[in-house]
């Protein structure tokens, strides 16, 4: 939007008392005078963000020129746990958004602006062996320097609420498909491979959603790290899955092998390198069953019309590592048998 004219407190939104109300908090807690208003990418949830503009928004100034107004609404989101998270990763040394003001009661947060270079439009197939490095590092502080005492475990009751998304969202609400009896017993079978391989693995803080669209670069090789107030204590593979089979860019097989080497001998480096890649794969099963749930569930529980678009990919991901294991090959007949390709 252009910039606001006269006092950027006043409604400017007149179908939106909610974010008038926001803007209004706001500006009483801003560092410089409020000049625009630009909304922001939000993600999956019930959140909303918006870029407040100063007179310098454009310069090279030594003062914040621009701050993110969160808004979370209470009724639906957990923002102590957001800043709860948020504070564990700063003291860990990584680089997540400062809080610099919030009102719980309403759902409003004025956080840091990391700015828009995500890793979305900044990573490609040319420049990735640049890129992985600091993604690395900010893995490894993560798995090594986080506190995740008191987090929300990845247990066996968290791990199966995830995949049950994949029946009863894709087959059942999506294709319509019903499993019979011995159709669940070979999904249970994969359910319960998934998750022991899962639960064998250490277990330390999971951002749970780490991937090219909530990671920023910041320049200088370092890394801004947002949405993670999803976070768990759960298995070390989890979020280098979550990063290498993502949503926007596909790798080829070698380069995934290489990258899951080069993780392992940074972060568990006693784990047999053969184990180590079933660990990935079977956690990216288990992920990627999920994310094909999750995105029709958005679909047609949240009125969130993009994410069908999306599950072709990550079906894509499911039907490269199902036939490379004898334990999980009864899944991908299963799946073919059913035709239930997006």
């Amino acid at each position: 939007m252009g910039r606001m004219q006269e006092s950027p407190t006043r409604a400017s939104f007149p179908n939106d008392s909610r974010l008038n109300a926001a803007i209004a908090w706001a500006v009483e807690h801003l560092p410089f005078e409020l000049t625009a208003i630009s909304p922001v990418s939000g993600d999956a949830s019930f959140r909303r963000y918006f870029r407040l503009h100063g007179p310098n928004s454009n310069q090279i100034s030594g003062q914040e020129s621009s701050l993110i107004l969160m808004d979370s609404p209470f009724a639906t989101e957990d923002n102590r746990t957001f800043i709860d998270i948020d504070n564990r990763l700063r003291q860990a040394g990584a680089h997540a958004p400062k809080v610099l003001a919030c009102d719980l009661n309403h759902g409003f947060l004025l956080l840091e602006d990391l700015g828009d270079a995500l890793y979305r439009e900044v990573l490609h197939t040319n420049n990735a062996d640049q890129c992985f490095p600091p993604l690395f590092q900010l893995l490894q502080t993560m798995a090594t320097k986080v506190d995740c005492l008191g987090l929300p475990e990845y247990n066996r009751e968290r791990l199966l609420t995830d995949l049950e998304l994949f029946p009863n969202w894709y087959l059942g609400k999506h294709k319509n498909i019903q499993l019979s009896c011995e159709d669940w017993d070979i999904w249970e079978d994969l359910c319960t491979r998934l998750i022991a391989s899962a639960q064998q693995q250490d277990q330390i803080f999971v951002h749970r959603d780490f991937h090219s669209c909530n990671l920023l670069d910041l320049g200088n090789a370092e890394v801004g790290v947002i949405d993670f107030q999803d976070a768990v204590r759960g298995p070390i593979s989890y979020d280098l899955v979550s990063l290498l089979w993502d949503r926007y860019i596909c790798w080829p097989r070698s380069r995934l092998e290489v990258w899951m080497e080069e993780f392992r001998q940074r972060i568990a480096p006693n784990v047999d390198s053969v184990a180590w890649v079933r660990y990935c794969d079977w956690m990216g099963l288990q992920r990627n069953l999920k994310i094909v749930g999750i995105f029709a569930r958005l679909h047609y529980r949240d009125s969130k019309q993009d994410y069908l678009e999306m599950i072709p990919r990550f079906w894509s991901y499911l039907m490269d590592v199902l036939p490379r294991y004898d334990e999980t090959r009864p899944m991908l007949e299963l799946l073919e048998r059913l035709e239930c390709a997006p």
